[in-house]
């Protein structure tokens, strides 16, 4: 993903909402949103050039979702699949809880600068590998995530963080409001500028919620919701070169008690 909005608590009605894009280049193969084969609890798009994801919900009861960190030069090419480790924290076996192995013994050294949220039913975690490695708590509240720190102010951030709380307050479940929030191709005046260099020579220096650009540009929304009692649903609309739609999938699922 590269920019998106987190509700985590924030609401009676619900446990969990998750607005955000993926932007990548359009010559990158991907698999819409479906349910896997192996494992079959995860619900998530697939990158087929390198066979994660980078963002997904597991029917054991947890969520993940990975930026890219931008400001440290172009990636590593050596450097250890970010989207295989969405892919590994959503299949690991054992306990469906943040407390896993998989967390606890990673190397987060071996990867390319991410941002990293990862949630269950009883909590949320933030983790980034720079500036340093840093593992944050997320108290209840709203959120917005791009390819800075956590909540850094650049204009689309706050855009889309702004809108979460907007539907937050009407107190509804029509999520076409996000939706258009994540369609949006207005520039914000307000805001801090992001960070350079990017690790994606193609990305624009300041951009849109959603950029439209015939070689790197937005290729899906996502909406995630999840209740107070568990019943989920994700949602993902995908883009091609033109900006214009080319599909939707909608799937439900329960986290377990």
């Amino acid at each position: 993903m590269c920019v998106l909005a987190l509700a985590w608590q924030a609401h009676p009605h619900w446990q969990l909402v998750l607005a955000g894009n993926r932007d990548e280049f359009h010559v990158r193969p991907a698999a819409p949103l479906a349910r896997w084969k192996a494992p079959p609890h995860l619900l998530a798009g697939r990158d087929l050039q390198a066979g994660g994801t980078w963002l997904g919900v597991s029917e054991q009861g947890r969520l993940a979702v990975i930026t890219n960190r931008r400001g440290y030069g172009p990636p590593r090419p050596d450097a250890a699949s970010r989207g295989a480790l969405v892919t590994d924290l959503l299949s690991g076996n054992g306990d469906p809880g943040l407390d896993t192995p998989q967390l606890a013994g990673l190397d987060l050294a071996r990867f390319n600068p991410f941002n990293l949220i990862v949630a269950d039913r009883r909590r949320a975690l933030y983790l980034t590998n720079q500036p340093e490695l840093t593992r944050a708590q997320l108290a209840p509240g709203v959120y917005g995530l791009s390819n800075g720190a956590l909540d850094e102010p650049w204009p689309k951030t706050m855009q889309l963080k702004s809108a979460m709380l907007d539907w937050l307050m009407r107190d509804e479940e029509d999520v076409q409001p996000l939706f258009v929030a994540l369609a949006s191709r207005t520039l914000p005046e307000i805001g801090m500028a992001p960070r350079t260099p990017s690790d994606v020579p193609q990305e624009p220096p300041l951009s849109p919620i959603f950029i439209e650009n015939p070689v790197y540009g937005t290729r899906c929304s996502t909406i995630v919701l999840i209740d107070a009692t568990g019943h989920g649903r994700i949602i993902e609309r995908r883009f091609g070169a033109d900006g214009g739609g080319t599909g939707e999938t909608e799937l439900r699922f329960r986290w377990p008690d």
